[in-house]
């Protein structure tokens, strides 16, 4: 009888889980999903316990082999080479992966990213791609090597980014995109036999880290510019503004186009929304909240603090989420 492939799943984030669902249950008789690599435990929640992450927990639950390395390193190749791994697949891990472990499986090393490429190389094509106000992405199959996303793409599978899609909700359907992409290339990509085609890398564009400050905003920008920005950092680091003393976070929001005779940052009104004029048209906020406090429809949220109408909430111009070269 002939011994299936043996196959590795890095990653730690649950955009992981559809495909490693297919790969245990759907293909299990093409291959054999025999080792996750994954980030260690972590202490979160208010208790602050030791708690594992949705891959993790994901091997744990159905039994699979699962390595939990601060650092992929000699250890953890050692365990590749005496598991005899074929392929391995990598997403969402969060380490850089050395020479020697891309090349301890027989047919190599093969990353899931999330955008179109040679577009949003980098470390947040998900959130970059709906703050720049992109109305689709993607998941590349590609080839692991040392610069960054620049490997061949063997193929891609492109989702719609909704105008209500948040980060969470696009990271939702790139993981389930990785599913069309393991049937129609598992096969061949198991046998080594993948046809990879290089990237134009003249065209490519780079995406940084997201930190606390990129979520202030900047109300000289256009409301649906503004619109972008808020949907991409929900829940993390969460749109804000600073109101006197108080960072205010902001909730959900729509945007109103037209003219607006108001410098940008004046609040037009305060009802059911908080209409502010930006530099194009105005954003209606639907829901704020204070620290420490909860979101709260800003009906609600105004009646334990007032902001007037005709004051200016301050703009903060950030960095751009893109550079182009790495």
């Amino acid at each position: 009888m002939k011994t299936k492939p043996k196959i590795a799943y890095f990653g730690s984030d649950a955009i992981c889980l559809p495909g490693l669902r297919y790969l245990a249950e759907e293909a299990s008789d093409l291959c054999e999903l025999a080792l996750v690599v994954s980030q260690p435990d972590r202490r979160a929640g208010r208790g602050k316990r030791m708690q594992q992450n949705p891959v993790a927990g994901f091997a744990t639950d159905l039994g699979i082999s699962l390595a939990q390395p601060e650092k992929p390193d000699e250890p953890l190749l050692n365990e590749l080479i005496k598991a005899d791994i074929s392929l391995a697949f990598v997403m969402a891990y969060g380490h850089f992966l050395p020479r020697a472990l891309r090349e301890a499986p027989r047919y190599g090393m093969l990353n899931f990213h999330g955008s179109i490429l040679p577009e949003y190389r980098g470390a947040s094509p998900v959130e970059t791609a709906i703050a720049m106000g992109e109305s689709e992405t993607g998941v590349c199959l590609m080839q692991v090597v040392r610069e960054m996303d620049a490997g061949g793409v063997a193929d891609c599978e492109r989702v719609r980014i909704d105008a209500s899609d948040t980060s969470p909700t696009v990271r939702a359907k790139l993981g389930e995109a990785v599913v069309p992409i393991l049937q129609r290339n598992l096969e061949e990509a198991c046998g080594g036999m993948l046809n990879f085609a290089a990237q134009q890398h003249e065209e490519a564009t780079y995406c940084r880290k997201i930190n606390k400050e990129d979520a202030a905003l900047d109300f000289n920008q256009t409301a649906v510019d503004l619109d972008c920005r808020l949907r991409a950092f929900t829940p993390w680091p969460g749109a804000y503004f600073d109101h006197g003393a108080t960072r205010i976070k902001v909730g959900r929001a729509t945007t109103s186009a037209g003219f607006v005779d108001a410098a940008p940052g004046a609040v037009l009104a305060v009802s059911q929304t908080l209409d502010v004029a930006t530099g194009g048209g105005v954003l209606q906020i639907s829901e704020l909240q204070r620290p420490g406090g909860r979101m709260l429809p800003v009906c609600e949220f105004v009646k334990g603090y007032p902001i007037e109408v005709g004051s200016v909430l301050p703009s903060v111009i950030g960095e751009s989420l893109l550079h182009t070269r790495e």
